[in-house]
């Protein structure tokens, strides 16, 4: 028995799309674009992209997707969010537009540009014990971190900062969430650990002779 492709989707309303649907073909997936909430039918598992999180909610919301979108969260298909994607995922979000709506699912607190705006954009190496010894580097833009999480979410990895150390990549059951963007570098064990994700999941029904 072999493990099936699995059928995954990416928010194509703005942002990353291209580079996570590369990164997913290459660690095993198919892939498809999401602009519409039909489009969400007979997916495996989903990511919504790095990009600019305000508009990227007032784009789903005029696609009326953000009701979809909720809906195959709670439903327990595995989703991924990257820099924005974490902030839609997020239940609460702190420096957002006063009417800025997410997706919601993961019990945590997230603050939008945390790290500063595009000029203060940085690299660095990521210890990621989910993802094997050997350190991810983490590229950050305008990106995201996270200030509080619930008993239920499960801190992946962290970076230090001046001041404090902050959480910047998390799980909760079936949402994967980092600040980060790997779809920018050529490391794909972020997108594999989806994947994975993604054939536990759907369980026997993910083989093929």
């Amino acid at each position: 028995m072999s493990p099936r492709r699995p059928l995954v989707g990416v928010l194509a309303l703005q942002g990353d799309v291209r580079e996570h649907r590369a990164a997913l073909e290459r660690v095993g997936a198919h892939t498809v674009d999401v602009r519409s909430a039909s489009d969400l039918v007979d997916l495996a598992g989903l990511v919504i992209p790095g990009g600019e999180s305000t508009t990227m909610y007032m784009l789903a919301q005029r696609n009326e997707l953000l009701a979809p979108l909720r809906s195959v969260v709670r439903s327990g298909l595995p989703v991924y969010g990257s820099c924005a994607g974490m902030i839609m995922l997020a239940d609460e979000v702190l420096d957002g537009r006063p009417d800025q709506e997410t997706v919601g699912g993961v019990d945590m607190t997230v603050r939008r540009n945390a790290f500063g705006r595009q000029v203060a954009s940085f690299e660095t190496d990521l210890t990621v014990p989910e993802l094997g010894a050997a350190p991810f580097r983490g590229v950050f833009i305008r990106a995201p971190w996270v200030e509080r999480v619930g008993p239920e979410v499960e801190v992946l990895a962290a970076v230090d900062t001046d001041t404090d150390r902050r959480i910047v990549m998390v799980r909760q059951g079936n949402l994967l969430a980092t600040s980060f963007h790997p779809e920018l570098t050529h490391d794909d064990r972020v997108h594999a650990l989806f994947v994975t994700m993604v054939h536990n999941v759907a369980g026997d029904s993910s083989q093929e002779a």
